[in-house]
């Protein structure tokens, strides 16, 4: 540095330190809150929850009265001849053969009726407001299912970009590792104390490395930006924080058995209520069709007037037609040509495979409860026997290089012992994300995934990146 102005360096020491505050350690919580807003497929899970609300009001409106009103005005003809007919009136007397004829050409014509219906009985009415009740009860499952996803979804990217970081700051501790080895190798190669191939093995290591280290740059540019799309947080911004080697087993205490688990998935997993709920709503379509629930019966009131003026063959003429009715109305079909047998049949057949969905999908939740289950329930276990093996990688990686120093080891056996450190470590790692990921996993399969639980998942992040 003592070539270098010192406004220079104190120039360089600003510019990190502002990169230092730039790329700080992202909180789970604050990425999941962020994508809450920014997230494109939570935004069209919002947009279709908001018909809920619209759907139970046409449930409501189904059995409320019906109100109309038509109107018409317009150029009409109408001509009447009638012959042969009988007239009395008083103080005329009764005269038969008595002929009426009325005729107005191209008249002024002007119709308006106001009709109110009333259902009293209608099976098919009440099956449609079942089934729009339903509907509703689906979006807001659906919605519900919609934030957990969202929630799994995060964590997921979170801890995949982690794991990218870790996977590249491993990388670049051995690319320092095995640079020092070859380094070594060729000095070593020009004193004639190793052979030539000891400077080949440490360099087909360099490039391999090398080349790693370049696809887990890219893999951390592509994770870093996915999970910066999802949130609308600065991609420079992001640097995920793996889980803290505070314990053996991340969590704490092993799971519950497995079948209050399975038992919980069965009752409150979202995708079966939503089949559950799916399989209803087709029930209700085979009943609209269903032979019972073709007659109606409807209170019926009108009032309506008809007009007609102008002036024909016999003169100026009028005209003109007042009705009011009120009374109970009883609609049923006598034949639909089959119609109505078609449309139940095919909506029984889709009750089937709606019913037939429903087991499907309880014996892929199990699948998924036993697979999360086992996860959690080896997990502890299994963490702890990496962190095991990468103090002992460690251990025999430092032997290796003692022993290459006294002559007792070679060149490959350091590049292989520095290989089996850095995957022990990504190892150990891995196994740290999957447990915290099988947790939220089986959280999320028995529909209990909330902020509780992700808070839960935080609290074992490490304060700050390695």
């Amino acid at each position: 540095m003592r070539s270098v102005p010192w406004t220079l360096s104190l120039a360089l020491a600003l510019a990190l330190a502002g990169q230092a505050q730039t790329a700080t350690a992202a909180d789970l919580i604050d990425v999941w809150q962020a994508a809450l807003q920014n997230d494109k497929t939570y935004a069209v899970g919002r947009a279709a929850h908001a018909s809920a609300q619209p759907r139970r009001d046409q449930a409501a409106a189904l059995w409320r009265p019906s109100v109309g009103l038509t109107a018409s005005m317009g150029v009409a003809t109408n001509e009447t001849e009638t012959r042969g007919a009988q007239f009395s009136a008083p103080g005329f007397g009764q005269s038969s053969g008595v002929g009426f004829s009325t005729s107005v050409t191209s008249g002024t014509s002007g119709r308006w009726a106001i009709a109110a219906t009333q259902p009293l009985y209608n099976p098919q009415r009440r099956a449609q407001q079942q089934q729009l009740s339903l509907s509703a009860d689906l979006a807001d499952l659906e919605w519900q299912a919609a934030g957990q996803s969202l929630m799994l979804r995060t964590a997921e990217r979170y801890f995949d970009l982690a794991l990218a970081e870790e996977t590249l700051r491993v990388l670049r501790l051995q690319l320092g590792a095995v640079l020092r080895a070859t380094t070594e190798a060729q000095d070593r190669f020009k004193l004639g104390s190793v052979p030539v191939t000891d400077t080949h093995e440490a360099r087909a290591r360099l490039a391999g490395v090398r080349a790693q280290m370049l696809a887990a740059e890219s893999d951390v540019q592509v994770k870093r930006y996915l999970l910066a799309d999802s949130t609308g947080l600065p991609a420079n911004a992001l640097v995920a924080r793996l889980p803290a080697a505070l314990h053996g087993m991340v969590g704490g205490t092993a799971p519950r058995p497995l079948e209050p688990w399975l038992v919980e998935a069965q009752a409150g997993n979202t995708g079966i209520r939503s089949q559950l709920l799916a399989a209803e709503v087709a029930m209700h379509e085979a009943s609209k069709h269903s032979l019972r629930s073709s007659a109606t019966v409807e209170l019926v009131a009108q009032a309506g007037r008809d007009r007609l003026s102008g002036s024909g063959d016999f003169g100026s003429a009028s005209n003109s037609g007042t009705n009011r009715t009120i009374g109970i109305q009883l609609s049923v079909p006598l034949f639909t040509g089959g119609y109505r047998d078609a449309k139940e049949e095919e909506a029984r057949r889709f009750a089937d495979r709606s019913a037939a969905e429903v087991e499907r999908t309880r014996q892929e939740v199990a699948q998924q409860v036993r697979s999360a289950w086992l996860g959690l329930s080896v997990g502890g276990e299994r963490v702890q026997a990496l962190a095991e093996a990468l103090s002992a990688s460690t251990s025999r990686r430092e032997a290796t290089q003692i022993g290459r120093e006294v002559g007792q080891r070679t060149t490959l056996d350091l590049l292989n012992a520095e290989n089996d450190s850095a995957s022990a470590q990504l190892a150990l790692a891995q196994g740290r994300v999957g447990l915290l990921l099988d947790r939220l996993r089986l959280a999320a399969l028995t529909g209990r995934l909330d902020e509780t639980a992700l808070r839960s998942v935080n609290a074992e992040l490490a304060a700050a990146p390695p």
